[in-house]
């Protein structure tokens, strides 16, 4: 094992069970609720792709994690679909929020009656669209087998790609003992830290005035 493994060990005790708990929950917020808005999403992903890259067994954990995140995105999808259809074409809005508010919903339901199937893939690579486009598909009744087939597109490419670049950067910085501990230690701060704040931040957005939010039709 090496000396990264050995200076982390409580990653390396635990297996890497922490990281699929992580991820899947990260992963599943991040594409069913609002809160998933807030979350670090891209950088979790490659921060678990090198933290199993420090395991015996990374490869293999890297390539089921991948498929166990391929299904958590698709089911978020489903649910933050399933939110917006029982909206009724009203969506909740903060006024003057940071992400959630009604220019915003406004920029993702125009952008889906424009672009239709291609806008759910586009929206897996962008954060905050990301979040929002299911709630927003549903409550303009997008046809929901088109949204399904591009979300689930989306998801595949998505999430492993992101976990295969960090588990593969994490190979290339096991070559340098001293400089898996330094990255590993700065990444893993940076993702407790982002988390805190995107939590901090989430309940600041929540405690803004509510504000209701027509969307129109999806054509597309």
């Amino acid at each position: 094992m090496t000396i990264a493994a050995g200076t982390f060990g409580p990653l390396e005790s635990a297996g890497p069970a922490i990281v699929w708990i992580v991820v899947l929950t990260f992963v599943f917020l991040e594409c069913a609720l609002i809160i998933g808005l807030f979350l670090p999403g891209d950088s979790m992903l490659v921060t678990a792709g090198i933290v199993l890259a420090t395991h015996e067994a990374g490869a293999q954990h890297t390539w089921a994690l991948s498929a166990g995140a391929m299904g958590a995105a698709i089911a978020g999808n489903q649910v933050g679909y399933a939110i917006g259809k029982r909206s009724g074409h009203h969506l909740v809005a903060r006024r003057n929020g940071r992400y959630v508010n009604a220019r915003n919903l406004h920029k993702v339901n125009v952008l889906l009656d424009r672009h239709g199937f291609w806008a759910v893939l586009v929206a897996r690579w962008i954060p905050w669209v990301r979040t929002l486009c299911p709630m927003v598909a549903g409550a303009a009744n997008m046809d929901h087998r088109r949204y399904t087939i591009a979300s689930s597109i989306g998801a595949v490419v998505w999430a492993p790609v992101l976990l295969l670049i960090g588990y593969y950067c994490g190979s290339q910085l096991e070559r340098v003992p001293w400089l898996m501990p330094v990255v590993l230690g700065a990444l893993v701060a940076l993702l407790v830290v982002g988390t805190a704040a995107g939590v901090w931040g989430y309940r600041r957005e929540m405690s803004k005035p509510v504000e209701d939010v027509v969307v129109d039709d999806v054509h597309r």
